[in-house]
C-alpha cells in the first residue's frame, strides 16, 4: 500500500513538472497571455475603429489591404510580432524597412492614420503590434478572404532587429526547403506554410525579383507561353528598380485571396522559385492539390497559419511598451 501511494505521489509530481514546464514555455513566448477581446474593457471600440480605418483606406487605396498582410509576415518572422518593422531610422535605431528584404513594401504612412484614430479614442492603450495584426486580419476580409479571429494583447518593441532581417525574412529566390525550415522554427507546420504562401495570390512581384528566371535563358519549369507574357512585363534583364516594373501574382483575380494561386503553380505559372517548387516537392504537392480543389479548405488552413504566425513570440505583460507613434519608441 505504501509503495502504491509512493508511486501515485511520484506520478503526480511528474505531471506537475510537465504542466509547469508547458506553462513556463507558453509564458516565455507570450502566447499564453494573448487573449480574445483583450481591449474589451480598456478600449472597447478598438477593433471596430481599426476595421473602419482599414475599410476606408481600402476604398481610397486598394493596395493597402495587401500591404497590411505583408506587414504581418515581415513583422512576425523577425524575432517577434512586436511592430519593430514600423520603426524609423533614428539615432541608435536602424529601420527594418531600409533592408533590401523590404523592397516594394509601401503604405507605412497609413498605419499612422489608423494609430491616430485609435489614439483619439484610447490614448496609449492599443499597441502598434496589435494594429499590425488586426489590420492584416481586416485587410484579408477586404481581399475577399476569410475572417480570422485573432488574439490581442501584444506590446511594442523598443528596438529594431534590422540586423536579423537579412537572415530571417525569406529572399525572393529562396528555396522551398529553406522557407519550410524557417516557418517550422517558429512553430508553423508544412501544411500551414503552404497555405500562407497562398498570400501570393494577391499583389505583385517586381521585375528585379523575376528576371533571373527569364534571362539569359528561361527557367525550364515555367510554362513557355507564360514566360513570353512575363518577358513582355519585364523586357530587360536589368530593370531599373525605380521604374517599378512588375507582374501580378495572379492575372485572373489579382486582388482576391483565393485558390487561383495553387491552380497557377500546377500549370507552371508560379512567379517565384518558391512558388514553383511547391509542385516538385513531394511533401507540399498534396496540399497544393487539395487547396486548388477546395477554396474553403484553403481558407481554413490559411486562417490557421495566420493565427500561428500572429502569435509568434509576442511581447506581453510588462515587456516592451505601448508606443504613442508607431514610428518611434516613446
Amino acid at each position: 500500500m505504501a509503495a502504491k501511494n509512493h508511486f501515485s505521489l511520484l506520478l503526480l509530481l511528474l505531471l506537475q513538472l510537465f504542466y509547469s514546464g508547458s506553462i513556463l514555455k507558453n509564458c516565455k513566448t507570450g502566447r499564453a497571455e494573448l487573449q480574445m477581446n483583450y481591449y474589451a474593457k480598456s478600449c472597447p471600440k478598438a477593433e471596430e475603429i481599426i476595421k473602419q480605418q482599414v475599410t476606408e483606406l481600402y476604398y481610397e487605396h486598394g493596395n493597402t489591404a495587401v500591404s497590411w498582410l505583408r506587414n504581418l509576415f515581415h513583422d512576425c518572422v523577425v524575432q517577434s510580432c512586436d511592430a519593430s518593422l514600423l520603426l524609423e531610422t533614428t539615432v541608435g535605431v536602424e529601420s527594418e524597412k531600409d533592408s533590401d528584404r523590404s523592397f516594394g513594401m509601401r503604405n507605412f504612412k497609413y498605419v499612422n492614420k489608423i494609430k491616430s484614430a485609435v489614439e483619439n479614442a484610447c490614448p496609449q492603450t492599443v499597441s502598434c503590434a496589435d494594429i499590425v495584426a488586426l489590420s492584416a486580419r481586416d485587410g484579408i476580409v477586404m481581399l475577399k478572404g476569410p475572417h480570422i479571429d485573432l488574439k490581442t494583447g501584444r506590446r511594442d518593441s523598443k528596438m529594431s532587429y534590422s540586423n536579423l532581417v537579412e537572415e530571417l525574412v525569406p529572399k525572393h529566390n529562396e528555396s522551398l526547403v529553406n522557407v519550410l525550415s524557417r516557418f517550422k522554427s517558429i512553430g508553423i507546420d508544412t501544411e500551414a506554410t503552404v497555405a500562407l504562401l497562398g498570400a501570393h495570390s494577391v499583389g505583385r512581384v517586381h521585375c528585379v525579383n523575376l528576371v533571373e528566371r527569364l534571362y539569359p535563358t528561361v527557367d525550364r519549369t515555367i510554362d513557355p507561353n507564360y514566360a513570353q507574357y512575363l518577358k513582355v512585363r519585364c523586357p530587360t534583364p536589368n530593370p531599373d528598380p525605380e521604374a517599378v516594373l512588375y507582374s501580378r501574382n495572379d492575372r485572373e483575380t489579382p486582388m482576391i485571396l483565393d485558390n487561383m494561386y495553387y491552380r497557377n503553380v500546377l500549370e507552371h505559372k508560379g512567379l517565384l522559385i518558391v512558388d514553383q517548387e511547391l509542385v516538385s516537392n513531394p511533401l507540399t504537392l498534396p496540399y497544393v492539390k487539395k487547396f486548388a480543389a477546395d477554396i474553403k479548405y484553403f481558407h481554413d488552413q490559411f486562417s490557421r497559419g495566420i493565427r500561428l504566425l500572429s502569435e509568434n513570440n509576442p511581447l506581453t505583460a510588462n515587456q516592451g511598451e505601448i508606443r504613442k507613434d508607431c514610428r518611434y519608441v516613446n
